[in-house]
């Protein structure tokens, strides 16, 4: 049962961080399956901890160099699962001045790390032999298990009343919907909210300012920003949708660039599908919402939302040329 232990934990820690990237990259329903998948890979380590107990208590005892990166580890783990089951309750939303989300992926990540540090000084190879029926047979059960576990804490959340009974389908909480000033103001790590005091903006060869509004064949669309630190918030938006704004695409893709430096390169069939949005609510973007104009991308998670907009441009570059989740 030890080595079982050890190569489930292993492969769990993959799991985990491969579920955890696609439930919070997608924007669709496809989220669901990835966030109930990692649901059931985040209560599978609670599971195993009657194996794994008596491993860590034997090498406390004997003091092994580098014990304090295995606690460092253990203690990541708790970190991340205890935020991740705060979020699911949605009983609390921020701890100290984090989200409840950002501190279950920030967890997650230093996990990550420690995980391959400790594997690679304590490795246990796979062998032909692990396959035998009874390891099968005791991976189904834990699998079994952490899904009755899962079951049973979900239903127990509905039952309590708690705000997480409602949460999306990607597992994050309403904040805000239909009323912009109640909807968190958030940003991709190193920005901070600039203040403009007039609309610029350059869409392909282009040049937008204020007194070009009034000529936009702007509409009115509702659609929901699904973050990945945790919220959602469902919004009246004005803009133009970008097939209009810029005709036919010349290029692989579209790129979205914010007076801060941040951007995304979008597909450029995508076009029909996405707004630069100047309005919600019925009034101009506010500064935190990303005065002047925005982009509205519905089905795609926040950080592709490009705030604060200072260019829309075709790009020879294709789409998935970039990485998943921004750096910077």
């Amino acid at each position: 049962m030890r080595r079982f232990t050890l190569l489930a934990l292993a492969g769990l820690v993959v799991l985990a961080f491969a579920t955890g990237l696609v439930a919070q990259g997608l924007g669709t329903g496809w989220s669901r399956v990835a966030t109930v998948a990692h649901g059931l890979v985040g209560l599978s380590f609670l599971l195993l901890v009657p194996w794994k107990s008596p491993m860590v208590r034997s090498g406390l005892r004997r003091r092994r160099k580098g014990a304090v990166w295995s606690i460092a580890l253990l203690v990541g783990i708790v970190a991340t699962i205890a935020s991740g089951l705060l979020q699911m309750t949605g009983t609390v939303r921020t701890l100290g001045p984090l989200t409840t989300m950002q501190v279950h992926i920030g967890a997650a990540s230093a996990s990550v790390g420690l995980a391959v540090s400790h594997y690679l000084r304590h490795p246990v190879r796979p062998r032909q032999a692990d396959l035998a029926r009874r390891n099968v047979v005791r991976l189904a059960t834990l699998t079994a298990g952490a899904g009755v576990v899962l079951a049973g804490w979900e239903s127990g959340v509905g039952a309590l009343g708690w705000p997480g009974g409602e949460r999306r389908f990607t597992g994050s909480h309403e904040r805000g919907s239909g009323n912009p000033a109640a909807m968190p103001v958030t940003q991709w790590f190193t920005d901070s909210v600039p203040r403009l005091d007039r609309m610029e903006v350059t869409v392909a060869d282009r040049f937008l300012g204020p007194e070009d509004l009034a000529t936009l064949p702007m509409e009115t669309l509702e659609a929901t920003l699904d973050c990945t630190s945790g919220w959602y918030s469902t919004q009246q938006w004005k803009g133009v949708r970008l097939d209009r704004l810029l005709g036919d695409v010349a290029g692989a893709s579209i790129e979205v660039r914010s007076v801060t430096g941040y951007g995304r390169r979008f597909p450029a069939e995508d076009a029909d599908r996405m707004w630069l949005a100047f309005e919600v609510g019925g009034a101009p973007l506010s500064a935190g919402h990303g005065f002047p104009a925005r982009i509205v991308a519905p089905g795609r998670r926040g950080f592709w939302w490009v705030k604060w907009v200072e260019s829309v441009r075709p790009s020879d570059v294709p789409a998935w040329f970039q990485v998943p989740f921004p750096l910077s």
